[in-house]
């Protein structure tokens, strides 16, 4: 079976390890997961993360997933442009997530960034996901 949205599929793994509770969940690698688990350890969602190798020699993402008093950390996060619709936004009609207390994040021309960044830096790009 082939895989399409594999940034949807990063984001899925996140999700249901964080619902089912579990310490840790792991993905294979690519750049753009290195770069939204990057956004999500320094906006603090996650605990920690780092790059390894499964068996067979391949490289994946460690996730440590992060709990405030048995609760997740992230309480919710969405995909929001998918391969067959891709959303754009220019810096001024970038989307807040519940008004600031969430995190978008793009990728643009300045690399994968946060909204707020990309508001900052005057750059609009396509929304990969929303945390909340």
């Amino acid at each position: 079976m082939a895989v399409h949205d594999t940034i949807g599929d990063f984001i899925t793994i996140i999700r249901n390890a964080s619902a089912a509770r579990k310490g840790s969940c792991t993905a294979s690698f690519s750049k753009m997961r290195l770069a939204i688990a990057s956004i999500l350890k320094v906006e603090g969602y996650i605990a920690d993360f780092s790059e390894t190798q499964c068996e067979k020699g391949f490289k994946t993402i460690t996730i440590q997933l992060k709990y405030v008093g048995g609760t997740p950390a992230i309480t919710g996060i969405q995909r929001h442009s998918t391969p067959g619709c891709r959303l754009y936004y220019g810096c001024k009609e970038i989307p807040r997530v519940l008004n600031g207390l969430g995190v978008a994040i793009l990728t643009t021309s300045k690399g994968v960034i946060r909204a707020r960044d990309a508001r900052e830096k005057g750059v609009g790009g396509e929304l990969v996901c929303k945390v909340w």
